[in-house]
């Protein structure tokens, strides 16, 4: 395994947020190379427990050896983090806080052959586990022209999603997308001039957009923040840290309906439909990383982070 490299982001505004007891239960459910998961267990003692769920073996790996000298009990656990609610369900425990970091790991990014990153010629992957058999290849060759219109629009929120899936269509009928260069250089024929000059690489949204669906994030993050808090305990604080509009409001309307799940009509003077409120909204506006964080690291510059508080 190649030396696993990410820089955590706003790890003392999350550390701080997830407000931890020394005695209590955490989990970081995208632990990643163990930067946010070591924070967390260097404060719990002996007793407390750390969980830990990636859906990157290296990342296991990694934070395997990142956690050795943690006092608190721990578990690393190869594993999506939509998986959580079953986890805890088995091991009959309720977490007093969870952590979910969405963002691309650097190691990712930087680990070329894995074919996330637009700036390098590799094989056209994009697998977050290396264990799933669907590609950005199997995507691209395959699906029809107007779904991939879609997924480029909706995940990636790409105003030219269909003229580029025209010409993806069309190029692939010549022979399969391989690499990614083969995709960037496909993308930027059917942009115009004027969209290849702006600031942000021409690739960057379908880029997205495609690894978004390759790895069902989006599903994955709405399924797991509506079945995580019944396995909370009072008090117990979710942190989510978001890079991107989509998951942002995702994120957002979870922590918002959790708070007031009312689906009474609003001229009922009194609710009727029985919902009740799961808690509270802590961040009524995100916490932002600072302009200092952000020179140090300027993958923190588009991060996000919310919370919410069980009750």
């Amino acid at each position: 395994m190649s030396g696993f490299s990410h820089v955590s982001v706003l790890l003392n505004e999350t550390v701080e947020n997830l407000a931890i007891k020394p005695d209590g239960v955490y989990a970081d459910g995208t632990a990643g190379g163990g930067g946010h998961s070591f924070e967390i267990g260097k404060r719990l003692s002996p007793s407390g427990t750390l969980i830990c769920t990636d859906r990157d073996s290296e990342a296991v790996e990694a934070c395997s050896k990142r956690l050795e000298a943690l006092e608190c009990k721990k578990e690393i656990i190869h594993s999506e983090f939509r998986a959580l609610p079953e986890i805890l369900e088995e091991r009959n425990i309720k977490l007093d806080g969870l952590l979910l970091d969405l963002g691309v790991s650097s190691h990712q990014l930087d680990s070329y052959e894995r074919g996330f990153s637009y700036m390098h010629d590799a094989p056209l992957d994009m697998r977050m586990n290396k264990d799933d058999a669907f590609t950005a290849a199997d995507l691209v060759n395959t699906y029809p022209e107007q779904e991939l219109a879609r997924i480029f629009f909706e995940y990636g929120e790409e105003r030219w999603s269909r003229q580029i899936a025209k010409k993806i269509v069309a190029k692939r009928t010549e022979k399969p997308f391989e690499t990614t260069f083969e995709l960037v250089n496909t993308i930027k024929s059917a942009m115009p001039p004027k969209a290849l000059n702006e600031a942000q690489h021409p690739a960057k949204r379908v880029f997205q957009a495609i690894r978004i669906a390759v790895n069902g994030e989006l599903s994955q993050v709405s399924d797991v923040l509506t079945d995580i808090i019944p396995h909370m305990n009072q008090g117990g604080r979710i942190c989510v840290i978001t890079f991107h509009s989509l998951e942002d409001r995702i994120v957002k309307t979870s922590f918002a309906t959790a708070e007031n799940p009312c689906t009474c009509p609003p001229d009922f003077p009194v609710c009727v439909c029985g919902k009740k409120s799961a808690g509270k909204v802590i961040t009524k506006k995100p916490i932002l990383p600072s302009e200092e964080e952000i020179n140090a690291n300027p993958r923190a510059r588009s991060a996000k982070l919310r919370v919410f508080e069980v009750k």
